[in-house]
This record gives structure tokens, C-alpha cells and sequence, in this order.
């Protein structure tokens, strides 16, 4: 009886671990290159992997490509990534005691240095660039109605862009997960239009963050 106590404990702690490390895995995919129905990725560092459309390795999956772009399917969650541009994706177990909210996010810069990632509202999973120069957290309409956002309701505003001065609307919006940080009730601007092409993540979102780069990799950790 005492031996089956001795093997029950460890066996507890094993699976404990293993839960835990299935809540934390993630996966990060570099697009190394492009063709038409095939894409050459590395994923978490390994490789490279040949993919044509269709096909699935290590949970990536090519939906299509072409010599500009490549739509992939990341754990679930789709993405459109071009020549030398990465991305990270969170995998997150709902079945593990510790689901992983609210912990550091990596990204990874493409070879231009920005940083994409992919944040979520209302469900709806939307690319976004982390943008210095942006007050606040800015998307364009589509973008809004896909994340079901009834931004008219919004504050009518006017904002300066490369394309001059244009009319927006400025809401807050009540949740917003970047990875597995979850921010509640931040600053939203949007305007009219396919402008800006993805989701910036401007200081409205940044300043709850702390941002630390360490080369290619930046790391934001919740403050508050």
C-alpha cells in the first residue's frame, strides 16, 4: 500500500507538469520563402519546412500562397504572413489548472523590424502592428464590424494620416487580449475605410504594457 501511495504522488506531479507545459507551448512560424500553392517556414526555430496548400506540419497549416503572401492556419488561428515576417502564437490548454492570462508575449520582428502579432475583441482575431507613434489603439471600419464593434456609437473625431486629415470615431472598447494579456476598457480609434491596413497597437494599449527588446525579440508584460 505504501509503494502505490509513493507511485500515485509522482505520477500526479508528472501530469501537473505536463499540463502546465502544454498551457505555455507556443508556436512561432518564420515564412523563408514563397511560391505559388507552397511556402518555405521555419517553425520555433527548426526546419527549414516545405509546405504546399493544404498541407499540415507541427500545427501549421498552408491554406494557400503565392511569391507576395502565404495564409496559414497557426494552432487555429489564421494568419497572413509575407516574405521574411513572423509570427507567434500563444497555445493555450483550457484544461490546465493555470490557463496562462496575463503572461509575458514574445514577438518576433520581420525583416523590415516591425513587430505583428495577433490580438483579439469581441472574438474576432485581427493582425496588428505595434506602433510608437499611434495615441491610441487604431483600426480601420472593416476591421471594427468584423470585431462586431458598433463604433458609431464612437465620438466623432477628426485625426491627422499619411493621407491627411480624415474623419473617426473614438470609443473605448471593453476587453482587448493581446496573446494572453487581457487589457479591460481601452481607447479605440477608428476611421472610415481600409485605413490603416491592420490593427495598430498605439500607446492607449502600450502604456499598460512594459515593452523590453532584446534584438529580434520584444517582450510585453503587463503592468496593470
Amino acid at each position: 500500500m505504501r509503494k502505490l501511495k509513493a507511485m500515485v504522488f509522482p505520477l500526479c506531479l508528472l501530469l501537473s507538469l505536463g499540463a502546465t507545459m502544454q498551457a505555455w507551448a507556443a508556436i512561432r512560424v518564420n515564412v523563408v520563402g514563397l511560391f505559388s500553392n507552397k511556402a518555405i517556414v521555419m517553425i520555433n526555430g527548426k526546419g527549414p519546412h516545405s509546405l504546399t496548400a493544404g498541407q499540415t506540419k507541427q500545427g501549421v497549416k498552408l491554406l494557400s500562397a503565392n511569391s507576395s503572401k502565404a495564409t496559414l492556419v497557426i494552432d487555429g488561428k489564421r494568419q497572413v504572413l509575407g516574405m521574411g515576417q513572423a509570427a507567434s502564437i500563444a497555445a493555450i490548454s483550457t484544461t490546465a489548472s493555470d490557463s496562462g492570462v496575463n503572461k509575458p508575449v514574445n514577438l518576433y520582428a520581420d525583416s523590415a523590424g516591425h513587430f505583428f502579432g495577433s490580438l483579439s475583441i469581441n472574438g474576432a482575431s485581427l493582425k496588428y502592428l505595434v506602433d510608437t507613434g499611434a495615441t491610441s489603439v487604431a483600426m480601420n471600419s472593416g476591421d471594427a464590424k468584423y470585431a462586431r464593434i458598433n463604433y458609431t456609437k464612437g465620438r466623432k473625431i477628426r485625426i491627422s494620416t499619411a493621407n491627411g486629415v480624415v474623419p473617426a470615431y473614438q470609443l473605448v472598447v471593453n476587453t482587448l487580449k493581446v496573446g494572453t494579456i487581457v487589457l479591460h476598457n481601452v481607447e479605440v480609434v477608428v476611421t472610415e475605410g481600409g485605413s490603416p491596413p491592420f490593427v495598430l497597437l498605439g500607446m492607449s494599449a502600450q502604456n499598460r504594457l512594459d515593452m523590453n527588446r532584446k534584438g529580434s525579440i520584444l517582450t510585453m508584460t503587463k503592468k496593470y
